[in-house]
């Protein structure tokens, strides 16, 4: 394998805003226009690299904000990478160890210099990573709407698309009743609920009631850095707990093993601190039997073709959440933006991350930029 370096000698830092195509609820609130960093990395040939940042602009979700990623990105991560030759995408992350949290700030600068790496090496991101899979099934991850009827049009609408696994959010108040009456609907589909922290261990009864809905999961039902209290309620119930919120690291993700926090692990790049962290955890997960499955974080282009190479690793065993950009966007700042053929998504066969970012739409959406060099 080729092993050429990559050499930032100007790096573009950009505020982008985009407005959802529908506004999307979840415990946190609701969303309906996403601003997010992208940065793009250019070498001394004019290679470029893109990532994109998948903080949102409260700190909900995460600590992190659109504008604590600008100030991170700008006044301490890419001075430090600036003009650096880094052998391989992997020690960005051991560059940036001794700058605490801040992981969604690093994953949008990381992710950059591998899909730099990857068109200076001429492989996809898929190969460089090491994945293995030429097409990813996908899901849906479905906000919390005004009613059940509307829901379950919702549901059935994205069935007939071919979508492998339906993800609802919940919440107190919407949760028991929704999951049965989706039941009653479709008893058979691939179906999960996300709490999003919604919960305590003094719901636990009422979380027992869930089992009886068959779910594949129910994600991060109690605090977001929560790992000892999911072992106990793992404990009292059948359905598995996936972790999302609370799996940080590869070290979190073995801490919560070990304890029996869940059966099932959501890997998100940004939440982790991009490319490198997340094979160690899914390295880690497949070594103790814990399936994985990527996470979405409302990306635009860009994120999202990271998320489809990181989804081509082996232990990426369970549909994730990366939906077409028509779900989401009336207009993707990628071209061809992804798509998908009945719960389907083909890996681009192109270097990096196979997608061309259209500058033309994407200069419309940026609100601030600046450079680096």
């Amino acid at each position: 394998m080729r092993n050429i370096p990559v050499k930032p000698a100007k790096i573009v830092l950009r505020k982008v805003s985009m407005r959802l195509k529908a506004p999307f609820t979840t415990s946190f609130g609701t969303m309906q226009d996403k601003m997010f960093c992208l940065v793009e990395v250019v070498d001394e040939n004019g290679h470029v690299g893109w990532g994109e940042s998948v903080a949102d602009d409260t700190p909900a979700y995460s600590e992190e904000t659109t504008e604590t990623n600008w100030h991170m990105l700008e006044d301490f991560l890419i001075p430090r990478l600036l003009g650096k030759e880094i052998d391989h995408p992997d020690r960005v992350s051991e560059w940036f160890q001794d700058i605490r949290k801040n992981n969604m700030a690093k994953a949008t600068l990381e992710t950059a210099v591998w899909d730099l790496y990857a068109k200076n090496n001429e492989m996809t991101l898929r190969e460089a990573l090491g994945g293995q899979k030429s097409e990813i099934e996908v899901g849906v991850s479905i906000g919390i709407q005004p009613d059940v009827g509307t829901l379950l049009n919702i549901i059935e609408e994205k069935l007939e698309m071919g979508y492998k696994k339906i993800k609802v959010k919940i919440k107190p108040g919407k949760d028991v009743h929704v999951l049965r009456e989706i039941r009653k609907a479709f008893p058979d589909i691939p179906l999960m609920a996300d709490a999003n922290s919604a919960y305590t261990l003094e719901d636990v009864e009422h979380l027992q009631k869930l089992d009886e809905f068959n779910l594949m999961m129910i994600e991060q039902p109690l605090n977001h850095d929560d790992i000892v209290d999911h072992a106990v309620l793992q404990k009292r119930v059948e359905t598995p707990i996936c972790l999302d919120e609370s799996i940080v690291s590869a070290d979190a993700a073995r801490k919560a093993i070990e304890l029996g926090s869940c059966r099932i692990i959501n890997i998100k790049l940004g939440r982790v601190g991009g490319l490198t962290e997340s094979k160690k955890i899914h390295d880690l997960c497949e070594k103790h039997d814990i399936p994985v499955w990527c996470g979405g974080m409302l990306e635009a282009g860009v994120g999202r073709a990271h998320n489809i190479a990181l989804t081509t690793l082996p232990n990426f065993t369970l549909p994730g959440d990366t939906a077409p950009s028509s779900h989401y966007w009336v207009e993707d700042i990628i071209s061809p933006e992804v798509t998908m053929d009945h719960g389907v998504v083909k890996v681009p066969d192109g270097p990096g991350i196979g997608f061309d970012v259209n500058r033309e739409t994407l200069e419309r959406y940026t609100t601030r930029i600046k450079v680096f060099d």
